[in-house]
């Protein structure tokens, strides 16, 4: 069980207010801002903690950190910034990625990355 202080909380407020995938950097960045005094391990410790108790799900991208978001979400993919390096949610799926796969195998589960530059970054 997740002991509720403040730094954890505003761990929890960072990632949950985000919208989109966050790096253990990014959470720290943004969750200094409600308490000074957080640091680095507390939230390494805390995300750690949130994906075992299962509020928090990790999110692999093939290059850079590890980043996190709510676990409720529905399903939905990832975009990266190749300028920027975030991620961004993609909000829907193509489905029926099973007819893809080969004769014989059975598909469990799928996730679909996407790269390319941000508005942000497309605009500079």
């Amino acid at each position: 069980m997740e002991r509720r202080t403040a730094q954890r909380q505003a761990i929890r407020d960072a990632i949950g207010q985000a919208r989109r995938p966050l790096s253990a950097e990014e959470v720290l960045a943004v969750a200094r801002r409600r308490c000074r005094g957080l640091g680095q391990a507390t939230v390494y410790r805390a995300l750690g903690s949130g994906v075992q108790e299962g509020w928090l799900k990790c999110v692999q991208m093939p290059t850079g950190p590890a980043r996190y978001e709510i676990a409720e979400l529905p399903h939905h993919h990832h975009f990266e910034c190749t300028r920027c390096h975030r991620v961004f949610d993609v909000n829907g799926c193509p489905g029926r990625l099973d007819r893809m796969v080969p004769s014989g195998f059975t598909l469990q589960r799928h996730e679909i990355l996407l790269f390319g530059l941000c508005a942000g970054c497309r605009n500079n």
